[in-house]
């Protein structure tokens, strides 16, 4: 069923975490990343490829999200709850897709992309994702490798570690990795979190402009 988002943020309280997240949001995208194009809004190819990760899939006639993330990023931090909320309200009517960016100045981000794409070998994408969220702050900004922390929430996940370890080890994975590392160049993706909404990119320096696309795409 087709459900505002604003209206139902507001129902859930997200819209006061929303504008917490406005001044967290843009000082730590200032931070981590080099600053978004000021394009503007405009279609581009498919942002989806083949072999993309989704966390939610509810076919190919639904309005789809693309998220290109660095795992050790601060502002896709300070995101995911907000993304969370959003998934929770338009449950059953959107696709979300997550696409690797990690960004060479985050030492430890590659290793967490590989550790998630090591997870979605064995189907568990969406959980380590969520943990590699929810855990950030012990690990992000440390000395790396962080290895053994993802190790450790491949453990708490229920992977099979041998097919985790030899899917870690495997140059392929990181390569897989790369490919939506290079994909999002192509896009002109240049920093994280970066949106995309039924292939048309979303300039989110006003928080906003993400539930508003959203909320406008589903009711078509």
């Amino acid at each position: 069923m087709k459900k505002a988002l604003l209206p139902t943020f507001a129902a859930l309280g997200i819209l006061a975490l929303v504008a917490a997240f406005v001044f967290v949001y843009v000082t730590a995208k200032n931070a981590d990343s080099e600053t978004a194009s000021s394009t503007g809004s405009q279609e581009l190819a498919s942002t989806v490829a083949s072999d993309s990760n989704y966390v939610d899939n509810v076919g190919t006639d639904a309005v789809t999200i693309v998220e290109f993330l660095d795992f050790e990023c601060g502002a896709c931090g300070q995101f995911y709850p907000y993304v969370e909320a959003m998934r929770e309200v338009y449950e059953g009517d959107i696709n979300y897709v997550v696409r690797y960016f990690p960004l060479p100045s985050h030492l430890n981000s590659m290793d967490a992309a590989i550790a998630a794409e090591a997870a979605a070998q064995q189907g568990e994408f969406e959980a380590m994702y969520q943990r590699l969220f929810e855990t950030q702050g012990d690990w992000a900004g440390g000395t790396p490798p962080q290895t053994d922390a993802f190790r450790a929430l491949a453990e708490e996940i229920g992977l099979d570690m041998d097919a985790y370890d030899a899917a870690v080890a495997d140059p392929a994975t990181q390569a897989r990795v790369e490919a939506d590392f290079d994909a999002g160049v192509e896009l002109g993706v240049n920093s994280t979190p970066t949106f995309f909404v039924n292939d048309e990119y979303i300039e989110t320096s006003r928080l906003e402009n993400l539930p508003e696309a959203v909320d406008a795409a589903v009711k078509g």
